[in-house]
Order: C-alpha cells, then structure tokens, then sequence
C-alpha cells in the first residue's frame, strides 16, 4: 500500500472550492506532511479509499459508528424511511421514541430537545444555563472541545490543538471574557475559581471523559468533587457527552462514574453515523425552553426522520446484552497489546482506555491533562500514523484525538492491527 494518487488529485481540486480542502479541520492530515486520504466506501470495520486500498478503521467517523461502517439494520431502516419522506418540518412518532429511549438510559435526563450537532447542543445548554441562573460566566477545562462555539473556543482541544488555534480569532473579547478555564483533572483550580467568582458563574461544561486531547480518563474523585463545587455555589454543571454518550457505557460516562450532572450533550452515536444533536437535563431547566418558556432555540431540521431512525436502531443493537462488556474487553485487549508492541521496540508510550475509546500517547509520563498531551512526542506519532497507513490501519492523523471501536471489530481485526503497530514501531 502506499498509492493516493487519485486522492492527491481529489485533494488539490478541492482546495480550489473548499478552505483547507475540507470541511472539517479534523479531516487535513495537520501532524503529517501528506495530503488527506479521500474515501468511497466502508464496511462493518474496514473503509476503502478511491485509490483501492483497505484499511481496519479506528476513526469511525469520529465516533458515531459504534456498530461499524453500512450495518445492516440502520441501512435498511434509512433506505426504508427515506421512500416515505426525507423530512417534513412537523413533529414525528419516531422522535418521541428515540427521546424516550434516551431518557431512559441517560440519568441526568428528564426531558431532551434534539438538534442538528454537538455544536448546536452545547450553544443551546450554555444558554439554558444562564437563563435558568441569571448569570453569565462559563467555566469550561483545559484540551477539552465542545464543538465551535465562541464562549468555548477558550483553550479547546481536538483539530484547534492540532492546526495550533487554541484560541479563535473571531471570538469577541467581550465573548471571551465570560469563559474561564481550568486545567482538567485539577479539582484545587475549580474550587480556587469559585471561591474567587463562584458567585457569577452560570456553569461548568466538561467532558467526563475527555477525548479531544486524545482519551484522557477522569482522576478518581475528580468529576464527584466537579459535581459538589457546583452544587454549592448554585451553578449548573454540565455534562458534554456528545463522544462519550452511549460509548463508553449504555447511558453514558455519567452512568460509568455514578455522577449526575443538571444538563447533558449527546450527539454522534444516537444518530448511527447520520448528523444529530442532543440536549436534555431536568424537567425544571428544560421547561425554560420555548414555546413552554422564555429561552428561545430552534431549528429546521432538528429531529429528522432519517437521522432518528438511524439513531434508534443503533441503540437497539447496543441495548442487547453483553454489547458493551465485549466492546470494552476487545478496546482493552487491542489498547495494551499496542502499548506491549511499543515496549519490546523500546518506544516509550502511555495508553489510555475507557470503554470502546483508547489512545496511545507517545510519552513517557502518565497524560491526565493538557500540558501531558501537548508534551507528547508530535513527530514520532506523525511517523507512526503514516507507518500504521501504509499497513492498512487508519487511526486519527492527530495525538490529539481519541481513537475507536466498533462491534464489527473483532480478534482478528485486533491481531493485525497489533502486528502493524509492531513492524510500525520498528520503523521509528
């Protein structure tokens, strides 16, 4: 393997009509001096490019693929669903049904509005919040992304830490000025902001698990202790899950961890690889919501027939017993046997794993924060990427993202995407 050439040329015509040649930054190859690999299909856990090659995929459209690439069951009921009406701007029986699944698996969840994107849902929370407290300011933690909104493009992970914009310019000062930002795993820096502020601070947004810095697990203790700050000085904590949802574990991180936050973001998964968002929390927040109350938030597409079906029969598939202990066991076993290939090639790494999410970070020193991910070793991780390409494995071209698993993948998907690790480590 090792000819894009029809993704080289694919490429250099979009950047003709595109910004970046793509419509994502996630998506440009930022950590590796190659152009992006242009895609045509995927299968269970493989994806092939337009140039004929095949690839075991960990990326998995960035998380929402948790059943692997054209499952059976969501492609019938999308093909299905769409000879009746790709949307009609009208409430459907299908939304209540994929809302009250959710409510039901989710904790934190009396009542949910769904949206088009993570994005959507977390600009809508942020908004609740203040409505709901009567105040304005936003702490948010360090690496950890929640989609492009202004108040939160404050020190944000994912593609801003890859292309080197932590920051945003086009953020107004005034925006920026209501978000603080804590180092994350760091409980004596949120509980130093409140005693200082806690009393103009609408919320806390984390994620419990993050996974926009690569996957950086919670520090025992730390999202319990997140939950009781903001308990005390009134704040609304809350809980992104738009990667974590219905990933880690059937409810979410909040049901992992047995901590419960006042609002909660899902997205990805709960639309089955189609574009989706999610908000919910307290029947007493949400009710602020119009047209019951004075917070206003819309939107054309919110709820659309395709992507709740889609959603819906991927939570069916994930509902079933067992799902998410193998899920969990085969991301383990796949994320250690990485680590063990890097130690007999004497290439210090630290893996991380929480459910279906993983990372191997290329450090010598436990990562639990911003400061650990950014200190990894950029342009050996690069080489690795591009080694772990050329072999057929396709994880995120950044250390700064989670990678995934899905259902379709298997022991012998795991075996060789081990082997690859190995000669790739080799190379290094």
């Amino acid at each position: 393997m090792g000819n894009w050439e029809r993704s080289r040329e694919l490429f250099e015509d979009a950047g003709r009509y595109i910004p970046g040649g793509v419509n994502s930054p996630v998506r440009a190859f930022g950590s590796v001096p190659m152009h992006p690999v242009f895609m045509e299909r995927g299968r269970g856990a493989y994806m092939y490019d337009v140039d004929g090659n095949g690839y075991i995929d960990y990326v998995l459209s960035w998380g929402p693929l948790v059943l692997g690439h054209a499952h059976r069951d969501v492609v019938a009921a999308i093909q299905s669903r769409a000879r009746l009406g790709t949307g009609f701007g009208t409430p459907t029986e299908l939304e209540t049904e994929l809302v009250r699944t959710i409510i039901e698996a989710v904790p934190s969840v009396e009542q949910l509005r769904l949206v088009n994107s993570g994005t959507e849902a977390t600009m809508s929370a942020l908004r609740l919040a203040r409505a709901y407290t009567g105040r304005e300011r936003i702490v948010k933690f360090d690496g950890c992304y929640h989609g492009h909104v202004d108040p939160l493009l404050i020190k944000a992970g994912s593609g801003a830490l890859t292309h080197g914009q932590p920051t945003s310019p086009g953020v107004p000062e005034a925006t920026a000025a209501t978000t603080r930002s804590c180092p994350y795993n760091d409980l004596e820096a949120l509980e130093a902001l409140f005693a200082a502020e806690g009393e103009q601070i609408a919320a806390v947004i984390l994620e419990p698990v993050a996974g926009n810095m690569g996957c950086v697990p919670p520090q025992p203790g730390f999202l319990e202790g997140v939950r009781s700050v903001t308990e005390r000085y009134g704040a609304v904590l809350i809980f992104d899950e738009v990667m974590s949802g219905f990933r880690v574990a059937w409810g979410g991180a909040q049901a992992l961890y047995g901590v419960t936050p006042d609002l909660t973001c899902l997205g990805k998964v709960i639309g089955g690889g189609l574009p989706v968002g999610a908000f919910g929390g307290t029947r007493e927040i949400m009710q602020l919501l119009s047209p019951v109350g004075p917070v206003y938030q819309a939107g054309t597409l919110s709820g659309n027939p395709l992507a709740v079906v889609a959603g819906h029969e991927t939570l069916a598939a994930l509902s079933e017993p067992g799902v998410y202990e193998q899920l969990s066991q085969r991301s383990e076993r796949l994320s250690w046997g990485i680590l063990r290939a890097a130690e007999n090639a004497g290439v210090p790494v630290y893996a991380t794993q929480v459910g279906s999410m993983f990372t191997t970070f290329f450090s010598r020193e436990p990562v639990t924060d911003l400061a650990g991910a950014q200190a990894c070793d950029t342009e050996r991780f690069g080489r690795f990427f591009l080694e772990l390409l050329r072999r057929g494995v396709y994880i995120a071209p950044s250390q700064f993202e989670s990678g995934f698993l899905s259902t379709a993948h298997g022991d012998g998907e795991i075996e060789q995407t081990v082997a690859a690790a190995e000669e790739a480590f080799r190379t290094l």
